[in-house]
This record gives C-alpha cells, structure tokens and sequence, in this order.
C-alpha cells in the first residue's frame, strides 16, 4: 500500500501528515477478515473500526462483531443514523427503500460515517478482493481516500476465509442461509434468503410483512420483492428451494464447458426455452447494496 509508515506525530490528528485511519466493518466475511489480515500484517496505529448500526440487523451479526472485537483486541465503534427506520419511513413519506431508492443506504450508513470522518483527512480501508471486479463506496468528501490492501496484497476469496479460519474467527452463522450481511428486511434479499429468513427468524418476517402495503384504500401497494408479497412468496417456497438449487448447479457445470439450458434440464426436466428466463429470476444471485456486502 502507499501509506507512509513513518507518520509525523507532531502533526494534527486527522490531516494529511497524520491521517485517521478507518476501517468500515459490515457483519460480513471480507471486511472481517480484512480487520484481522491487517492486524496481523501491517504497523498501521490507532486504527478505528466502525460499524454502521441500523439497529435493523440480524441478532447474529450483533454475535459476530463481537467475536471480532475478542480477536482484534479492540472496540468496533457503533455509529447510529439520527432517526430510526420507521421514523425515515414516515420522512419519505410511506415509501420504503428500494433498489432505486436508496434513502436506507444515504441515511443509516453513509451519512453517519461521513458525520463521524468530519473534515479530517481519512484513509478509508475497504475488503474488495483482488479476484472481485467492482468498487466499495466511495466518499465524495475530498478528505476521504480508499484504499484496498486485499487487491494491493493479491488476496482472494479463498484467501480470506483461510484468514478467518486461521483467527478462530470463522465466519457469521447467517451464512448458513444468508450470502450477505444487512438489514434482516432487505430488499436485495434473493427469494430463498427470504425463505430462509421465515425458516430462522420468523419473528423478523412478520415485522417485514407489516411494512407491505396491500393498495387497499388507494394507498401504493409495495412489497419487499418484484414476484409479489412475502407471504406469497413463503407459499411458494419449495418451488424457490427447488429453483435454487438450479442456480447452484448451473454456477458448478458451467465451467466444465456444459451448455445451461441442458444443466438445468437435469435438475429440472421441465425447463425448456419458454420458461428457462422465469427459472433463472427466480434463482438470481444478484449482487446487492456496495456499503453492506463486504
């Protein structure tokens, strides 16, 4: 990394000559194992983890941050966004968050970091791997600078859960049926982590099925998913468990050289050309919000 190690203590904390330095812990396996490669491997002082706290979080990411802490010997400081979610929900006016309308992501992560960064002079640490082709967030304050060890070291996503294995670390229990950390609500949610979210957190559904609105009274229906509302969606779901494992057959044969239609014909013989578009939706492993899935 371009990072002097021979800073200037004479200087003000928080400018160029003696920068803070801050690391942005999401619940996730690539900022986690970021924290502790870089304890491990560089003489960086005074650290600062921070953790985006929406206060909307699984209780098993609240369980792995701590387990971090114990690891890295240091505190992960909890930054809150001014108002709750149900009060931003009724700031917006009834409309909940959305892939085009992420006031979630604006609100309860970035304007909260950028609040604590202030108008010192950061370095910002961000878990992309060097195998990823894609950008964290990245401030538009002039004073915060990225900087991505992991892609400068050449490490990668075996790399990463070799670190967390090796720490005693390992990684957080959700990924048993979740591919990412963030709000148990959202809305980058894949269908079968919104099965999976019934199956293991029922408590957690139900509080997601009460921001639905049905377009009763002329009011905008909205639900967290474009293939209908949640409890149609569980009704559904043996179908969707049954369609996921389409999506993780095709990801394994595709490299053998296998044409796609005829992988999914073997987990599925009702696949054909007219619906083979319907099944692959429904299995989609899109990527989801850059401030939370690292």
């Amino acid at each position: 990394m371009s990072i002097s190690k021979s800073l200037d203590k004479t200087a003000v904390k928080g400018s160029r000559e003696n920068p803070r330095h801050i690391l942005s812990i999401s619940g996730g396996k690539d900022s986690a194992a970021l924290a502790v490669y870089m304890k491990q491997n560089y003489d960086i002082p005074d650290v600062e983890y921070v953790f985006m706290d929406t206060e909307q979080e699984l209780i098993e990411t609240y369980e792995y941050l701590e387990k971090l802490e114990g690891v890295l010997e240091k505190e992960i400081i909890r930054l809150k966004p001014e108002r709750s979610f149900d009060e931003y929900v009724k700031l917006h006016n009834g409309y909940l968050p959305s892939a085009q309308q992420r006031w979630c992501t604006i609100n309860m992560k970035i304007k909260p970091f950028e609040k604590f960064v202030g108008d010192d002079f950061v370095y910002s640490y961000i878990g992309i791997r060097a195998d990823e082709n894609r950008d964290g967030y990245i401030s538009a304050k002039g004073n915060v600078e990225p900087v991505y060890p992991f892609i400068s070291d050449g490490i990668n996503k075996s790399d990463v859960f070799r670190i967390l294995e090796e720490s005693g670390l390992g990684i957080p229990d959700y990924y048993k049926w979740r591919s990412r950390s963030g709000c148990y609500f959202c809305f980058f949610q894949q269908q079968i982590e919104w099965v999976g979210l019934a199956e293991n957190h029922p408590d957690l559904f139900e509080k997601a099925k009460k921001f639905e609105k049905s377009g009763a009274n002329g009011e905008r229906p909205y639900n967290w998913t474009e293939r209908g509302n949640l409890d149609s969606l569980v009704a559904r779901k043996e179908e969707i468990k049954s369609k996921h494992k389409i999506a993780l057959a095709s990801k394994k044969k595709l490299g053998k050289g296998a044409k796609l239609i005829d992988i999914l014909r073997e987990v599925d013989p009702m696949v054909d050309a007219d619906n083979f578009d319907e099944v692959m939706r429904d299995a989609d492993q899109g990527e989801g919000c850059l401030v939370c899935t690292l």
